[in-house]
């Protein structure tokens, strides 16, 4: 009976050591991680300031502030 108590103990430690082991990024992930987020913003950035959303977006503004209750 105890050797079965102690492989099922000795799984359950080992699946905790392994699950914490892969909890995070490393360096090079967390860096590519950066960068697409970075590239995501600079991106969005170009949208939302180009000249056709903008009118959108002021339009929008615009009709809200308008808007009667």
């Amino acid at each position: 009976m105890y050797k079965a108590v102690r492989a099922r103990m000795r799984a359950l430690v080992c699946r905790a050591r392994a699950a914490r082991s892969d909890a995070g990024m490393v360096t090079s992930e967390y860096a590519m991680g950066i960068v697409a987020a970075v590239a995501f913003a600079v991106v969005l950035y170009k949208v939302v300031t180009s000249g056709q959303v903008s009118a959108e977006l002021q339009d929008i503004v615009k009709r809200a502030l308008n808007a009667e209750m």
